[in-house]
């Protein structure tokens, strides 16, 4: 089971937005159903703390969360939920150099990261180049792109400056 005192991947946007409405409820119940999910009062309330959510959250930060509104919701409904909703589309999962997932809300359009080795800081950020050359790649190689994903690993700026990097690391 995933350590809940792990720091929160802290996620910082350069340009994307989310495919998901505005988290007030009836939106978001609509958004449910549209995508063959019944919306429980769990549900909703589990894809609004990822909508409003500053940070890649593990299913531990989620449970916390929601916990405040659902005192008596159990871990594993929040693991259900974020099965159901990773299904349908609607929240992506991701394994950022640690032993466990983090959770965002599905973005409108893709982008990648960059994610800091001290902190946990990730960056979200779209590169229309690298989508070009990782275009250019597959055709060159016969290749018919079904999805991708890009993470890059380093020292963020502010971690750099507490902790200056050895020049033969």
């Amino acid at each position: 089971m995933p350590d809940s005192t792990a720091p929160t991947a802290k996620r910082t946007r350069s340009g994307s937005s989310r495919n998901i409405p505005a988290a007030s409820g009836e939106d978001l119940s609509e958004h449910l159903r549209s995508h063959g999910i019944h919306p429980t009062q769990q549900r909703l309330r589990v894809l609004k703390v990822l909508v409003e959510s500053k940070a890649h959250l593990s299913a531990e930060e989620i449970h916390s969360l929601v916990r405040a509104q659902t005192p008596r919701i159990g871990l594993a409904t929040i693991y259900r939920t974020l099965h159901a909703l990773k299904e349908k589309g609607l929240v992506e999962e991701h394994r950022f150099n640690d032993e466990f997932s983090r959770y965002e809300a599905m973005p409108s359009s893709h982008h990648d990261h960059l994610i800091c080795l001290e902190c946990g800081k990730v960056v979200e950020f779209d590169q229309p180049l690298i989508e070009k050359l990782q275009v250019a790649a597959a055709k060159e190689n016969h290749f018919s792109i079904v999805s991708h994903r890009l993470e890059i690993y380093g020292i963020c700026g502010t971690c750099a400056k507490k902790h200056p990097v050895n020049p033969e690391r």
